[in-house]
C-alpha cells in the first residue's frame, strides 16, 4: 500500500521526513496521509480536513489517486517509487489537489471546490477548474503553469509537461468550449490546446505548438499552427490487452 511505502521511506530517512512534516502516525492509511501532505502544502488545517475527509468517503477516489500515483513512478524513473513520487512530485500533488476538488464539485459543494481548487493552485503553481473531467492515469510532469479549463476533459493514461494550456478561445464563450484530450496522449512543454477540439488517443503535442483543430488518433503535430507532422512516435500509458 502505498501509505506503507511512505512511512518505510520516511523512516529510513528522518532528515527527509522533518522536511515533509510528514509523521508515521500521518501513514496510517491514504486518506490520513493525504490530508496531511496537501494540508502541509497549503500550510492549512482546513485543507487537510477537507481532503482527508474526501478520500476517507470516497474509496474510488483513493483507488483513482493511487493508479495516478503508480502510473508517475512508472514513467517518471525517479528514486523512491510510488512514495517519492506522492512525496515530491508536484504534478501529482496538483493531481489530487484537482480530484478531491472534482468530488467536491460533484457533490454540489462549487464554494468549497473552488477555495480548495484557489488555495492549492497558488501553492502547486497550477489552475485546474474543479469541473474538469480528468480519466485515470494521468502524468502531469513537473505541474507548473499547468491550466485546465471548465469543460475539458481529459482520458485515462495521459502524460502532459509544464506549462501547458487547454483552454478556449476568445471568440467561444460557450457551454463547452475545452479540448477534449484522448486516452494516452502526451502532450509537450509549452503546448496551447484553445477550443472545443479533439486530440486523438495516442496523439503527439510537440513541445510548444499552438492546436486551434482536431488531432487525429495516433498522429503527432508541432509548430505555431499545430501541423501535422506524421505518426506518433512517443507513448507513455501503459499496453492494455
Amino acid at each position: 500500500m502505498i501509505h506503507d511505502e511512505t512511512r518505510d521511506l520516511l523512516q529510513a530517512s528522518p532528515d527527509a521526513a522533518a522536511m515533509t512534516g510528514i509523521t508515521a502516525a500521518d501513514c496510517a492509511d491514504f486518506p490520513r496521509l493525504a490530508g496531511a501532505l496537501l494540508g502541509g502544502i497549503a500550510g492549512n488545517d482546513g485543507v487537510r480536513a477537507t481532503v482527508h475527509a474526501a478520500y476517507a468517503e470516497a474509496p474510488a477516489l483513493v483507488e483513482t489517486s493511487s493508479h495516478d500515483i503508480s502510473e508517475t513512478a512508472r514513467r517518471n524513473f525517479e528514486p523512491g517509487g510510488r512514495a517519492g513520487a506522492l512525496l515530491f512530485s508536484r504534478g501529482v500533488q496538483a493531481v489530487m489537489a484537482h480530484r478531491v476538488a472534482h468530488h467536491l464539485w460533484g457533490q454540489g459543494d462549487q464554494t468549497r471546490a473552488m477555495a480548495l481548487k484557489s488555495v492549492l493552485g497558488r501553492a502547486l503553481s497550477t489552475d485546474i477548474h474543479p469541473a474538469a473531467r480528468i480519466g485515470p492515469g494521468l502524468w502531469l510532469d513537473h505541474g507548473l503553469g499547468c491550466v485546465i479549463g471548465e469543460t475539458a476533459v481529459i482520458g485515462r493514461d495521459v502524460s502532459i509537461w509544464h506549462n501547458v494550456t487547454l483552454g478556449s478561445t476568445l471568440t467561444d464563450s460557450g457551454p463547452d468550449r475545452h479540448p477534449k484530450v484522448g486516452d494516452g496522449a502526451v502532450i509537450g512543454a509549452g503546448a496551447v490546446i484553445l477550443g472545443n477540439i479533439r486530440v486523438g488517443a495516442g496523439a503527439n503535442v510537440g513541445a510548444g505548438a499552438v492546436v486551434l483543430q482536431d488531432v487525429p488518433d495516433a498522429m503527432t503535430v508541432a509548430g505555431p499552427r499545430g501541423e501535422i507532422r506524421g505518426p506518433a512516435g512517443v507513448r507513455f500509458a501503459p499496453e492494455r490487452s
